[in-house]
């Protein structure tokens, strides 16, 4: 009751945002900014009150950025009940030259009662502000005179040519010889005493070469005192007779020591020198506070300019509104009909729809499960509608429905177009009763959409551990490994009406993940018949082809990728020359992209002569391959049940295995063979072990073939038509999908799936 009754307060405060935002915009949208360049009527005022004066009072502010609780609240406070004349800001009064951030200094401004003065800092530029200072400012680069004393404010960010610069000061203070000059740039010309928290700001005279024009030319020009922004520290330093004066206490992060702290600069001008006070803020803000206001700004700036911006957030608050609404009001059922009168047959073959994202010719497990599943269900006469990417090379099939593709990627991936009218329509046409996806997503979302449509159930067979794929995900390979992956199979699997996986491992991941549809164990069958391979001429000459000299032979099938982990056996190989003297041999059946780097390893290891790389093998073929061979070699860590695995048990072969989910459900230590950790050392002493015992490995061959026998095709196909017809028969009785079956459905009376299922206790 407490989580809903949050869930309840989420809702409600998501709604509310959600309001809040959109009259907000609106508003920001029909308050019209104010364009008027303020500095061509505030220099002329400044100007025209300072003329007969025999001092004046000046106000240097650095690094304000858009403060409200140093700058706003304080200073322009204490501005207001000084003497000072006007104010000028060193560089940097805006966080950024986003629209709010100027909309925001001028609210500030809107509080203060003496003429204001900008010179561009990077701050004011960045974020495309160079047009919003020019039109609510000024020009970039400009002087006036204040009694006797001339005020020059330079454009150090590169909008105004420096060389167009440096003349125009030159042809200004040659006429004013007499006059005490006060130069304000953007950016510190010299490095600051005080090391800043960040790297002061860089203009177009940080250059050294550029720097030292410069210098030379204040030098000649007879400039008293040059004043900056772009550090958040206070630094007062001679150099070649002209004081260098960095400000940056007017409201920027502050860390509050000797040289960084909260102030701004009083200059008293006559004509007899320039004195500068430091006044020094006492009261700045707490921390919190202003993280506070540096989020305000940021959500200001969000919703007034950055429209794009906008649509994101709303639509993020959006749907999370509408996944709350789901949770909260949507009624749930999580009581399974227990009671419900016994399921009957539907007394008629089913007719199903399989949708996967990879089909043969494609070399894979999925395929090949997928392959054997649907002949096991024509067998025994249901019809079947495989819907398939297009590999440009397809034969003809009235049961197989190829998508075309959208694109594709290296070597055999395509990704076929789930949005086709077309696929929809012929799906439609088929009547399925069932929909059964193997992906969760391309032609997996579109089986799932489609079976909501039709209102019939939707299965998922949960095939791959997608994280072990994140490598192929460019820049956001570990999100996706840690979280993304999981995400996305446990959102589809949840909107299914069943799960089937191979193992009981996968069966806990789906629990652990949060997944709460009902699982169902089923592993893959293989066809036990084609694995019954006799000595014959066939068998003999390819004996003669790949191990003439008679060596004990070891076998894997791969698919040559990096999450198979075929290096890791190459590896163990170049071990086992020295560790073991029996000869061998190594075929590897399969192909892919980390074959290069593969047969590359092979040959820095001088291995040429003991590992084979056969390349893509016929499935027809795989059996009479395994019938030359003594152990069947495996180190891959991404199987949800290592087909290839169980076809070399029924093959009579002992396994070695790196210990994995998929594996552990069939490979038994000391039993079928052995699994270790990923460990070189401790597999390849167990393969040694076996190596040398010819006794345990005919022991544990027949132990292997014994336990495959429990996963015979015909076995699988009936024990997935009767999980199909029980999910039919549910729906049909409740009118709706389901969460769970009855305890007496056909799907657990009958074959060999095991289900869990899903209880929420009070």
């Amino acid at each position: 009751m407490k989580q809903k009754a949050l869930l309840s307060l989420a809702f409600y405060l998501n709604v509310f945002i959600l309001f809040s935002l959109s009259g907000y915009k609106i508003y920001l949208a029909l308050s019209a900014p104010d364009l008027t360049a303020r500095h061509t009527w505030q220099i002329e005022q400044i100007e025209t009150t300072t003329r007969d004066r025999e001092m004046v009072r000046i106000a240097v502010i650095g690094e304000a950025n858009n403060s409200i609780g140093v700058f706003e609240r304080q200073i322009v406070e204490m501005l207001n009940s000084s003497n000072i004349d006007f104010v000028v800001s060193a560089g940097n009064a805006v966080s950024n030259g986003g629209e709010a951030s100027y909309r925001s200094l001028l609210g500030s401004l809107s509080r203060l009662e003496k003429p204001f003065l900008l010179t561009p800092g990077n701050h004011e530029v960045s974020d495309f502000g160079s047009n919003r200072f020019y039109q609510r400012f000024g020009p970039y680069f400009y002087s006036l005179s204040v009694g006797k004393t001339t005020l020059v404010f330079l454009d150090g960010t590169g909008r105004s040519s420096a060389t167009w610069q440096e003349r125009w000061l030159a042809d200004l203070l040659n006429s004013k010889s007499d006059r005490q000059i006060i130069v304000f740039v953007g950016q510190p010309l010299l490095q600051p005493l005080a090391e800043p928290l960040f790297k002061p700001d860089e203009g177009i005279w940080s250059a050294p070469e550029d720097q030292a024009r410069l210098l030379a030319l204040f030098r000649l020009l007879g400039v008293d005192v040059v004043i900056s922004a772009g550090a958040s520290v206070f630094s007062d330093q001679i150099h070649d007779g002209i004081r260098f004066i960095t400000t940056g206490g007017g409201g920027g992060l502050i860390l509050n020591n000797e040289t960084s702290f909260y102030h701004f600069l009083e200059l008293k001008v006559d004509g007899k020198g320039i004195a500068v006070d430091v006044v020094k803020i006492d009261t700045a803000p707490s921390l919190p506070l202003r993280w506070l206001e540096s989020l305000w700004a940021f959500v200001y700036s969000l919703f007034y300019v950055h429209f794009l911006n906008f649509l994101l957030i709303f639509s993020v608050f959006a749907i999370t509104g509408i996944y709350l609404f789901n949770v909260l009001f949507a009624e749930q059922d999580y009581y399974p009909a227990y009671n419900a009168p016994p399921l009957s047959h539907l007394g008629r073959p089913l007719r199903v729809v399989m949708m996967t994202n990879n089909y043969l010719p494609f070399i894979g497990g999925v395929p090949i499960s997928v392959e054997r599943l649907k002949r096991g269900l024509e067998a025994h006469g249901h019809s079947v509608l495989l819907v398939c990417p297009s590999y440009g090379m397809d034969t003809p099939d009235s049961t197989i429905l190829r998508v075309p593709v959208l694109f594709s990627t290296r070597g055999w991936i395509r990704i076929a177009n789930p949005f086709l009218t077309q696929t929809r329509r012929k799906v439609e046409a088929f009547d399925p009763d069932i929909i059964h996806v193997h992906h969760p997503f391309w032609l997996g979302t579109l089986g799932r959409i489609m079976a909501r449509r039709l209102n019939i159930p939707v299965i998922y067979t949960y095939h791959t551990r997608l994280e072990h794929y994140a490598h192929q995900i460019p820049l956001l390979s570990a999100l996706f490994r840690n979280f993304i992956a999981h995400w996305l199979v446990r959102r589809f699997a949840n909107r299914c009406d069943a799960v089937i996986v191979p193992t009981p491992v996968a069966r806990d991941y789906m629990r652990l993940i949060g997944v709460v549809r009902p699982v169902h164990v089923q592993p893959t069958g293989i066809d036990l018949e084609a694995f019954e391979v006799p000595e014959g001429a066939r068998l003999g000459k390819l004996r003669r082809e790949l191990n003439p000299d008679g060596r004990l032979v070891f076998v894997t099938v791969s698919r040559l990728s990096p999450e198979k982990n075929v290096g890791f056996i190459i590896a163990a190989m170049a071990r086992m020359k020295g560790l073991s003297p029996v000869p061998f041999r190594l075929l590897i059946l399969g192909d892919g992209d980390e074959r290069p780097r593969l047969v590359a390893a092979t040959r820095a290891a001088g291995l040429e002569d003991t590992v084979c790389f056969l390349g893509n093998v016929k499935e027809t073929l795989i059996s009479e391959y395994l019938a030359l061979c003594d152990i069947f070699v495996f180190a891959s860590r991404s199987e949800t049940q290592g087909m290839v695995v169980l076809e070399a048990m029924a093959a009579g072969l002992p396994v070695i295995a790196v210990d994995s989910s998929g594996v552990d459900a069939f490979v038994e230590n000391d039993v079928t063979g052995y699994r270790t950790q990923e460990d070189i050392i401790q597999w390849t002493n167990s393969l040694a072990k076996l190596s040398l015992d010819r006794m345990l490995r005919k022991k544990f061959g027949a132990n292997a073939k014994f336990a495959a026998r429990k996963h015979s095709t015909s076995e699988f196909s009936t024990a997935v038509a009767n999980l199909y017809e029980g999910l039919i028969m549910s729906r049909l009785h409740s009118g709706e999908p389901t969460l769970d079956l009855p305890v007496n459905s056909p799907a657990v009376l009958k074959g060999n799936a095991e289900v869990e299922f899903s209880r929420q206790d009070d």
